[in-house]
């Protein structure tokens, strides 16, 4: 892929490779902190929910809902205007604004305020900026470096994002216990004021993307990239693929957290540890996806993702007190891995794949079934879990989770070593 004529071309890459790449360097460490802040979030906001406010199991299953309800809303849009401006001060922006969300939840517990309500408010605005940051991060990664750095990139990206999984959650049970969930909040306002900051600091110029002539309405434009999508085997098939997974990924880790606490009776800090240490299997699939891609085929890589990701769910719901946590951490060390893995070849196949002029739109497209099934998930996660108990809710989520890999055999893929390079 060349660079496109609408944005300043990456620079050759730099001898020593991405390490010695400030600008990544930059990109990278603001994903780090923003990540670690955004998955002690995952784990802090229904801890405050649960032992702050005693909410029910449906109330916190509302929260996860309303943290991805914004791409099912906004998506669309955000995709088509994203390919018409600056990405990076787009992500600086999101960046601050849920800086500023987040902080609003000590401040408001300081002065006696805090409600489920406000931490809806919350947790649906800092979805809208995730949209935002998300997609136009997703095409601003491609001007920053050269086609053939982008898959290395994005496992680096992947490694430090899974990473977080592991060391968010396990932070966020560690100051709850210490000094109160509420604290661990104000800590994740905190990583996205320095995520804007390393942003700010990239030296690299980004030109304004170029509209020709006779440029279509936003509705037009949103419309392409659905097309593409839709009339595209390879896309069609992982966007039905991450929809489908999504809805059991979602589904059992939104009413983990209650299940951990009331059902297990462990105390917040083992709650994030278990959490965290499920997320170790990440971070050795995104250090591993390249490589396994390169060695028996990116196509062929996929399908083994979602092998890892579906059956090996099924232990889940085993966990219980005492050594059979052990349960929770191997099914999610194998799950995490298989969606590590897919995610990094997934996201580079993507990039390099789709036209750059559509790659905004095509991304928010996947992600609007992808990211768009997430609230629906978990409100039927809540209402199981308000029926069956958490524990009902796993089970039922985590065995629709084992069957998704089917979907990868209605494609393409099956019959292809590799994922191809452009579309024929």
């Amino acid at each position: 892929m060349t660079a496109p004529a609408s944005t300043a071309g990456p620079a050759a890459p730099p001898r020593g490779g991405l390490f010695r790449h400030r600008d990544f360097r930059l990109l990278w460490t603001g994903h780090t902190v923003s990540a670690v802040g955004s998955n002690m979030t995952t784990v802090a906001l229904p801890l405050v929910a649960v032992a702050v406010l005693d909410a029910t199991t449906f109330q916190v299953a509302v929260l996860t809902a309303a943290a991805w309800l914004p791409w099912l809303l906004a998506g669309l849009p955000v995709g088509a205007w994203v390919d018409r401006v600056r990405r990076r001060p787009v992500m600086i922006a999101a960046d601050l604004a849920a800086a500023a969300l987040f902080a609003s939840v000590p401040l408001a517990a300081l002065a006696g305020l805090l409600t489920i309500g406000h931490l809806l408010m919350v947790a649906l605005g800092a979805g809208l900026a995730r949209v935002f940051f998300e997609t136009a991060d997703q095409v601003y990664l491609p001007t920053l470096l050269r086609p053939e750095q982008v898959p290395e990139a994005n496992a680096r990206l992947h490694a430090t994002q899974t990473a977080s999984y592991l060391v968010g959650p396990g932070l966020a049970g560690l100051v709850a216990q210490l000094v109160g969930a509420v604290t661990a909040v104000a800590l994740d306002a905190l990583t996205f004021l320095l995520s804007a900051l390393c942003l700010r600091r990239i030296s690299a110029v980004e030109v304004r993307p170029h509209r020709p002539d006779g440029s279509t309405s936003l509705r037009r434009e949103v419309a392409a990239g659905l097309r593409f999508v839709v009339r595209d085997p390879y896309l069609r098939v992982l966007t039905v693929f991450g929809a489908a997974s999504n809805i059991g990924l979602t589904g059992y880790q939104a009413v983990l957290v209650v299940f951990l606490v009331r059902s297990a009776e462990l105390p917040a800090g083992l709650v994030g540890l278990l959490i965290g240490l499920a997320s170790l299997g990440g971070v050795i699939g995104a250090a591993l996806a390249a490589r396994l891609a390169r060695r028996i085929g990116s196509a062929r890589t996929v399908l083994v993702a979602g092998a890892l990701t579906g059956p090996p769910a099924l232990l889940i719901p085993l966990a219980g007190p005492g050594g059979r946590t052990a349960w929770l951490v191997l099914g999610g060390v194998l799950v995490s891995l298989g969606v590590a893995v897919g995610n990094v070849v997934k996201g580079s196949f993507r990039q390099t794949y789709t036209p750059h002029r559509l790659l905004g739109r095509v991304t928010v497209s996947m992600h609007l079934l992808n990211y768009g099934t997430i609230p629906l998930a978990a409100l039927l996660a809540g209402t199981l879990g308000a029926a069956w108990g958490p524990g009902g809710a796993i089970r039922a989520m985590t065995a629709w989770l084992a069957l998704t890999p089917l979907i990868l055999l209605a494609g393409p893929l099956r019959r292809r070593r590799d994922l191809p390079a452009a579309p024929s």
